[in-house]
């Protein structure tokens, strides 16, 4: 087993930062025949009359529009979903090459999703099987393997707790106890200083901001595509996180090798390798406290 300081995790939030736009828009929306505004208008209508929160709405309303439409909801309808979503550039070759520099440098590094989308649809997806866990959102099925009710739903604040899940090394989303208990910082599976969130907008804040805190890395990602101009363009919030000390840097959607995101993120394991030479060297130069006898 890797000694704590020599694990590593890189966690993503999945919509604008590994995929453009929402993946519901890539084919579920428009098999519905409606444009990505009008639902996402219903999503907010169908919350604020409720009183409900955002991710559990727009499940809801998934559901009733599909059963409207004889849209069939199945697991694997959803997963053929997510079959069809595309990814911004280099995302598909980016998890192999930068576990293979990582491993190089002696560091165990693994990917998660933590995300508000859809569990199923990231589990159809051609990146799916890079990711040691993948937290998202999702439904329960019935006798029928019909989706009829929401089974989790993750928000911009119980994202946060996944980054504890893993770095206590507590995976299992049904696990509670095991997720509380104390557990010295030199002994948890993954330092928060050995961690990275990637994340899009304003809902990873809180990810952003814990995983920098405790001496991690964020990275506010933004669609190079995405046209819009001033202070409500993508790359201004995304480099106002910065300003506001909620990430670390701020970069282009663009994963592809010799980007600033991977540049940035070999930086970010090289600066984990050293610290870990620093650590064991420390390690072994203690000494046992003086016989005050």
């Amino acid at each position: 087993m890797p000694q704590p300081y020599r694990t590593m995790a890189i966690a993503y939030d999945f919509d604008g930062t590994l995929a453009p736009g929402n993946m519901q828009e890539h084919n579920f929306i428009p098999a519905l025949e409606m444009r990505p505004a009008e639902f996402w208008q219903k999503t907010h209508e169908l919350a604020m009359f409720h009183e409900a929160d955002d991710i559990l709405a727009y499940m809801q309303l998934m559901l009733e529009m599909a059963r409207n439409k004889k849209i069939p909801v199945r697991r694997e309808n959803f997963t053929q979903y997510g079959a069809g979503i595309q990814f911004f550039k280099g995302v598909e070759t980016w998890f192999e090459r930068i576990r293979s520099y990582a491993k190089d440098k002696k560091v165990e590094l693994d990917h998660y999703i933590i995300s508000s989308g859809l569990r199923e649809m990231i589990a159809g997806t051609r990146i799916a099987k890079h990711f040691r866990q993948i937290y998202a959102s999702g439904f329960m099925y019935d006798h029928n393997g019909v989706a009829y009710w929401p089974a989790l739903a993750v928000n911009y604040t119980t994202k946060t707790q996944y980054l504890f899940r893993i770095n206590k090394g507590c995976l299992d989303v049904c696990d509670n106890a095991k997720i509380n208990e104390w557990v010295e910082h030199e002994e948890r599976a993954v330092p928060f200083a050995n961690m990275v969130f990637i994340g899009d907008g304003q809902t990873d804040v809180p990810c952003m901001r814990l995983v920098k805190d405790y001496g991690g890395h964020s990275i506010a990602v933004y669609d190079p595509a995405v046209r819009s101009h001033g202070a409500t363009s993508p790359k201004e919030k995304a480099l106002k996180l910065v300003r506001d000390n909620r990430a670390t840097l701020a970069a282009k959607a663009d994963y592809s090798e010799g980007s600033d995101i991977d540049v940035a993120v070999r930086a970010m394991i090289d600066k984990a390798a050293s610290n870990a030479v620093i650590l064991k060297i420390r390690s072994s130069s203690k000494t046992p406290p003086a016989d005050r006898r």
